[in-house]
């Protein structure tokens, strides 16, 4: 293996991909909602959707202008431009510090309130992940619409949906948007209930044939341990697609389902969000039949589980370290190629030196077994350094870093190569308005 000296270089990049959200700030959205924050990253949640509630402050003009981007260049002197296992399957499992590409989702909130108090918003968002720019979300909701139910939130059209995700790997461990309806937060005692019913889109406007039914039981207290949330889906195919050869036959004869090898699939997980005086933690356990992070794709005969640790721990006003500790089991019994365990571990201790300037550091393994073949493994270590609008990993952030790592994988395709050291340098800015 041949090593190559880290230049001095510099700046980290966000944890995560937040959705644009209709409220001003960060307060404001814990304020309202504090399920929509997380001990460990106070904007851990803001790819979930936006559930209005009573109270949430209104801008003047009813419109809010919200966003996620970030964008820039990286060099790197191999095949390929980021460091990352053969196979792994939790996310990006040795880190995304300077190891993720560009693109942005900019969205138009327009805010309501009826002369009855229920409170309406309609929203549109733009993606732009390749090189097309595409339609992600175009919905309709109101909150204080029901009056035995003055917090629940009705909504449709077609939205982010049940897409959790962490932020050192950039995982989302669930994920389901698409077109639908449902409801948020209805009350059962100081439990909240949530359950939609969701399309995947087709590359249209329609619906791909692929559905879900997906539910959220949340805030439920356990005392000083914190606060549990279970979640359970099931996503199914719909059989009213025939192929065109039998209906152009003429011959009165039912056609032959397009999906001839419809399936179903099922998810089950349970968080556990705690908090302490020097940080916190959150526990997540998935198991799925058929299908992995959404059940809008589905394997028959896998069945996969996943594990996560995750928290920090800030040892003074100027000084914090995140960890992830994650563990991804998928066991597919039609192809045993395909079963592997990815096993991975991220730490970033982050240094503030003062409103505008901080270094942070991150290092990543990724271990990939695969259950009849060999092991791949890699390592990455980003060094950068931050200039951001504020303390505390604030956004806007332009950041400067440079990223070593090496790659082995004894199970390799194109364009992985079986072993592969890199050096990449970059400049990039983020930020989530």
């Amino acid at each position: 293996m041949k090593f190559k000296l880290l230049p001095l270089a510099a700046a980290i990049a966000t944890t995560f991909v937040p959705m644009s959200l209709f409220a001003a700030d960060a307060a404001e959205v814990k304020a309202v909602n504090p399920e929509l924050t997380q001990p460990a990253d106070p904007l851990y949640d803001r790819q979930q959707p936006l559930v209005l509630a009573e109270g949430m402050p209104i801008p003047d003009t009813g419109l809010k202008f919200t966003g996620y981007a970030r964008y820039g260049f990286h060099y790197s002197d191999d095949v390929n431009k980021y460091v990352g296992a053969m196979g792994q399957s939790a996310g990006n499992a040795t880190g995304r510090l300077g190891n993720e590409g560009n693109g942005g989702e900019f969205q138009f909130t327009k805010a309501f309130i009826a002369d009855n108090g229920a409170i309406w918003d309609v929203a549109v968002m733009l993606e732009h992940w390749s090189d097309n720019v595409g339609l992600k979300k175009f919905y309709a909701g109101a909150t204080n619409v029901f009056e035995s139910q003055p917090t629940a939130y009705l909504w449709a059209g077609r939205d982010f949906h049940q897409r959790p995700q962490q932020g050192l790997n950039d995982y989302f461990w669930m994920m389901h948007d698409g077109q639908g309806a449902g409801v948020y937060n209805l009350g059962l005692g100081d439990i909240k209930f949530d359950i939609s019913g969701v399309a995947q889109a087709s590359s249209g406007t329609g619906d791909s044939g692929n559905y879900a039914i997906t539910t959220k039981l949340h805030g439920i207290s356990v005392g000083a341990a914190g606060t549990l949330s279970f979640l359970a889906n099931y996503g199914f195919e719909s059989d009213q697609y025939y192929s065109e050869a039998d209906e152009d036959a003429g011959d009165g004869i039912e056609g032959e389902l397009k999906n001839a090898n419809k399936s179903d699939a099922f998810q089950l997980a349970a968080v556990l969000d705690s908090s302490w005086s020097m940080g916190g933690t959150q526990l997540i356990l998935r198991y799925a039949e058929n299908a992995d992070n959404g059940v809008f794709w589905k394997t028959e005969d896998l069945t996969t589980w996943y594990a996560s640790f995750s928290g920090n721990v800030k040892s003074s006003e100027t000084f914090n370290t995140e960890y992830l500790v994650a563990y991804h089991n998928a066991d597919n019994s039609a192809d045993v190629s395909q079963s592997r365990s990815n096993y991975s571990a991220i730490v970033r201790p982050m240094m503030t030196w003062n409103a505008v300037h901080s270094t942070w550091l991150e290092a990543g393994y990724s271990l990939v077994d695969y259950e009849n073949a060999g092991e791949n493994s890699a390592w990455k270590v980003t060094l950068s350094q931050n200039v951001s609008f504020g303390l505390a990993g604030a956004r806007p952030m332009i950041r400067f870093y440079a990223t070593v790592g090496s790659a082995d994988n004894e199970v390799a395709s194109k364009p992985y190569q079986a072993e592969q050291d890199t050096l990449a340098l970059g400049a990039m800015f983020e930020s989530w308005w």
